[in-house]
């Protein structure tokens, strides 16, 4: 060892009420430890700001990760994000859920730009291939992460159900000064991309009879495409609403998909566009934001389960009125948080 370096310093992180435990490295999040053991925890973005992977601390101490915040407002007084927390000590810990993983089963992709198609002012609908012979295993509402040339990921959900496996079709929104959506309305047929998949755990449990309401925002819609197929494909039966919303009406990109889901289940599944600026001349439009919109069509949640995908602020509205006001178990609260990768520089967006 040289002078002045210290020895790295692992600790031991147990699952409370079982026989599960791995190290986790000086620095390292406890989330991230847990996925390199194979033991998949509840997560989403990583960041510190969809609460998914809130859980308990049974025993021992922890700290954030390079001095972060290891709350937020969706933690209970006894939860940490495990996202940004490493142990001080050795850990107990006590999550919502767990269940083992193959750590194996994430793979990397250098994928082939097949179409892309705008298709709102803001949205670019992405449809990849993967090399001949090849195919991406996933659940309905994972997501992938898209390597760039600086060594930087962006994360997109799949939009397609995961039957289809030898494609991957993502929705961007055009980010003003995005490092990589600002690129996509220029990328072309066969330009090559490196993608890593699957992550999250934001999927359907498929033996559950609950009612499901979903609620997207923009491109919130891609992992509820995904899972709203999957469910179609497996002929699952369920009372189903989606609320989906936009601006204006041309932010609803997909109309043939959501009247697809009508012919396939009438009567059991509902529909309505939440339009915050202008929702005139829609029939289906509610004039007003998600959370205005599910409380008006939604007003009893108890024994329902949630899905709310989109940015953090609406995620966060959803989930204060569905867990306060409208009776949805915490439990039954699912977001997929979209967050916004970096800008690119004043001297990169001119550049691009």
């Amino acid at each position: 060892m040289n002078p002045g370096e210290h020895p790295v310093m692992n600790h031991r992180i147990a699952i409370a009420g079982s026989e599960i435990a791995f190290d986790c490295a000086e620095d390292q999040s406890v989330l991230d430890a847990a996925l390199r053991a194979g033991i998949e925890l509840p997560y989403s973005c990583r960041k510190g700001v969809c609460g998914n992977c809130a859980g308990g601390i049974a025993q021992g101490e922890v700290e954030g990760v390079g001095g972060a915040a290891v709350r937020n407002e969706s933690c209970t007084p006894e939860q940490v994000l495990y996202c940004m927390c490493t142990p001080r000590t050795d850990l107990q810990i006590r999550p919502v859920t767990w269940q083992r993983v193959d750590p194996g089963a994430r793979k990397r992709f250098t994928a082939k730009v097949f179409r892309n198609q705008r298709a709102a002012p803001d949205v670019s609908v992405l449809q990849l291939r993967l090399p001949a012979g090849q195919r991406a295993k996933f659940h309905a509402g994972q997501y992938l992460q898209l390597a760039l040339e600086d060594g930087s990921t962006r994360c997109y959900s799949m939009a397609n159900a995961p039957h289809e496996s030898d494609a991957l079709t993502l929705h961007i929104r055009h980010v003003p000064g995005g490092a990589f959506s600002a690129r996509v309305p220029s990328l072309q047929q066969g330009d090559l991309l490196d993608v890593e998949l699957p992550h999250g755990a934001v999927t359907l449990a498929a033996d559950s009879p609950q009612p499901i309401v979903f609620v997207a925002g923009g491109t919130g819609f891609a992992p509820i495409q995904s899972i709203l197929d999957d469910m179609a494909k497996r002929r699952i039966k369920r009372p189903i609403t989606l609320i989906w919303g936009a601006r204006r009406a041309d932010g609803i990109y997909l109309r043939s998909a959501v009247a697809k889901w009508q012919r396939k289940w009438p009567g059991t599944f509902r529909f309505v566009a939440a339009l915050s600026e202008d929702a005139g001349g829609s029939e289906d439009a509610f004039a007003g934001r998600v959370d205005e919109a599910l409380q008006a069509h939604c007003p009893d949640l108890a024994g329902h389960t949630l899905y709310a995908c989109g940015s953090p602020g609406m995620v966060q509205a959803v989930r204060e009125l569905a867990l306060r006001q409208l009776g949805l178990a915490a439990a039954d609260f699912h977001a997929d948080v979209f967050v916004d990768g970096p800008a690119l520089s004043a001297a990169e967006a001119v550049a691009a």
